[in-house]
């Protein structure tokens, strides 16, 4: 049997939830994430096996042209949330809370998540940091969302850190994102994406933590790894970062197919007997 035609044979899987992926990490179990945008990407990722739907605010650099995630909005993240929940994953899908969404008040953070679960079909909401979110993180998990927190590397924060760089170099700044990390945990986050810090650092971590680490740049050790789909299915024009590993070159497909499409239609040979009425 072909690794298409086993995909294809896989039993249906039962709807994995938050829990679930903390059950994951006791049992020794990697915990693969992808991000997801629409509808066709969260119903072949899903089939594929992942287990994480992340609805990421790269949604911005990676489909809506911009140079950075601070521009999308609550509206932008609602749309392509309502794209992937409308798949009915067996995958867990969790929502980003983009810029400005969370960060003005408690009770905006408490709302917006509501949004998106309520609105977007969201299983659960993400955003970023470790002190300054806590208090919006506990109470967003004692009204029933749950929450994955954002450690390291937090792209809403690219102009503070002055560019996207590795976090957490030095030991003072790597014994605050240990002690965050301790943070986030108690205050209900039943996981943590940690992005752009060394290697050992991410090993730390995980090991003081009873909820799951997702990593992106931070070492194979994490209980879990995220790669953009776009990254890992050479779709992304951009600049490769050092951490994605590019499984396919689907834009080398999609140009000679555009390319194609294009010198058939201009000789005529498109359309055919076969596809006229």
């Amino acid at each position: 049997m072909s690794e298409k035609e086993a995909v294809r044979a896989r039993a249906p899987r039962a709807k994995i939830t938050a829990p679930a992926v903390i059950e994951m990490k006791r049992r020794g179990e990697p915990i693969v994430v992808v991000t997801a945008y629409d509808h066709p990407t969260a119903v072949i990722a899903d089939e594929a096996g992942v287990e994480i739907l992340l609805v990421g605010d790269s949604v911005g650099t990676v489909l809506l042209g911009y140079e950075s995630t601070l521009p999308v909005t609550m509206e932008d993240i609602l749309h392509h949330t309502r794209a992937v929940a409308r798949a009915k994953p067996a995958a867990l899908v969790v929502a980003d809370m983009p810029f400005m969404s969370y960060q003005v008040s408690v009770e905006q953070a408490v709302l917006n998540a509501g949004r998106l679960v309520q609105e977007g079909g969201a299983d659960a909401i993400k955003l970023e940091g470790g002190d300054r979110v806590a208090p919006a993180v506990r109470r967003i998990v004692e009204i029933g969302i749950p929450v994955m927190g954002h450690l390291g590397l937090t792209p809403q924060s690219v102009l503070a850190f002055g560019g996207y760089k590795v976090q957490a170099r030095g030991e003072a700044d790597q014994e605050r994102l240990a002690r965050e990390a301790r943070l986030l945990e108690e205050c209900g986050c039943f996981a943590l994406v940690l992005e752009g810090i060394p290697a050992r650092l991410g090993q730390t971590v995980t090991r003081g933590l009873r909820v799951p680490t997702i990593g992106i740049g931070a070492g194979v050790q994490c209980d879990g790894q995220v790669l953009v789909s776009h990254d890992l299915l050479g779709l992304f024009l951009g600049r490769q970062p050092k951490f994605v590993r590019r499984y396919a070159e689907l834009a080398d497909g999609m140009r000679e197919a555009y390319a194609r499409f294009v010198a058939d239609v201009k000789a005529r040979r498109f359309p055919g007997d076969a596809e006229s009425y």
